[in-house]
């Protein structure tokens, strides 16, 4: 493992038992652009107060680095993950988007905002870089799935999803990937409530749509799993079955047995204070 400061790159041996990596002439990718809600020590202070809004939806994606694990773990593919906060420097987002960086940030001089760039945003993006484009000279194919998680309730209104896929729909590949995504994902656990394109566009800004930009339909596969909160709330045991109907609905995705139906172990989402903030 590949440590730098605020991500971990985790190149993980690849598992015999996995059917769908080099089988299929494709490689499995996976990150977490906003695992934590670390802020480095000489950045404080633009987060004097802000404690509530760091440990809340807007600082980090609550139970997708846990996902992003076990996801790396079982299918033994590379992961790239950030547990530096999304309110210091998005990583899912390009360089000049508005909101690229929390308010408190962008009232930062320009010289601190620049040192988090060079010091968060571009290493990530380039070890990110470096594991698809391995990805496609070992096999042809890399299918990056990056792992994130969205509050149950925005602006008062309640999310009626408990998964999202999200894809670019022009793109062949990524609409039958997801869509056989999605069917696995009800084969597997029939009460889920499985969404593609929501809650957010998957072409929308971010590091999918980066990579689609350099890299053609034929050797690229991005997709964005979205996690409802209320479901991921609480100790990592308490929503292990959700996390093992996310790891056997994509084997089963990709051509593998899965494992036997999660229907024995109900999957009900957890009570959530409803939190209308959003960055």
């Amino acid at each position: 493992m590949l440590r730098l400061p605020g991500f971990d790159l985790a190149a993980a041996e690849p598992d015999p038992s996995d059917p769908g990596r080099q089988a299929r002439g494709m490689a499995l990718v996976f990150s977490c652009e906003h695992g934590g809600n670390l802020i480095p020590v000489e950045h404080r202070s633009l987060f004097a107060g802000q404690s509530p809004t760091l440990d809340s939806h807007r600082g980090l994606d609550f139970g997708a680095l846990v996902m992003a694990q076990e996801l790396a773990r079982v299918f033994g593919a590379p992961l790239v993950a950030s547990t530096v906060s999304r309110l210091l420097v998005d990583l899912n987002r390009s360089e000049h988007h508005p909101k690229l960086h929390g308010a408190s940030v962008r009232q930062a001089p320009a010289e601190q905002r620049q040192r988090i760039l060079q010091f968060h945003y571009f290493p990530y993006r380039q070890a990110l870089e470096q594991v698809v484009l391995q990805g496609i000279a070992d096999c042809q194919r890399v299918v990056h799935v990056s792992v994130h998680s969205f509050t149950p309730e925005l602006f008062g209104k309640v999310r009626s999803a408990d998964v999202g896929l999200l894809y670019d729909p022009s793109r062949h590949g990524e609409r039958a990937f997801c869509r056989a995504w999605k069917q696995a994902f009800l084969l597997q656990e029939p009460a889920l409530r499985v969404r593609r394109n929501y809650p957010y566009e998957g072409r929308n800004d971010g590091l999918t749509r980066y990579f689609r930009r350099r890299l053609s339909a034929d050797r690229y596969i991005g997709v964005e799993l979205e996690l409802n909160q209320s479901l991921v709330s609480g100790s990592a045991a308490s929503w292990q079955p959700l996390r093992t109907v996310v790891t056997e609905s994509l084997r089963r995705c990709l051509g593998g047995e899965p494992g036997p139906p999660a229907a024995e172990h109900p999957i009900a989402p957890k009570a959530l204070p409803p939190d209308r903030s959003h960055t």
